[in-house]
């Protein structure tokens, strides 16, 4: 299926939202939306993902 991950369309064998920050290689501490809306990591496992769904993914960055 075809998502949109961070602005960039991107192919995925991913039936999760865990499951396509896997395959992109987004791991560790970071924040994710589905479609606008917060996902907390704790339901990412069980977060589906659809045919044009919309991730973002955020890394916490140090720095002032």
């Amino acid at each position: 299926m075809r998502i949109i991950l961070n602005g960039s369309p991107r192919d995925v064998a991913a039936a999760t939202l865990a499951e396509a920050l896997a395959e992109a290689g987004l791991t560790g501490r970071i924040a994710t939306a589905l479609n606008g809306s917060f996902v907390p990591a704790a339901l990412r496992d069980t977060t589906p993902i659809r045919d044009g769904d919309a991730i973002e993914a955020l890394a916490p960055m140090q720095g002032g």
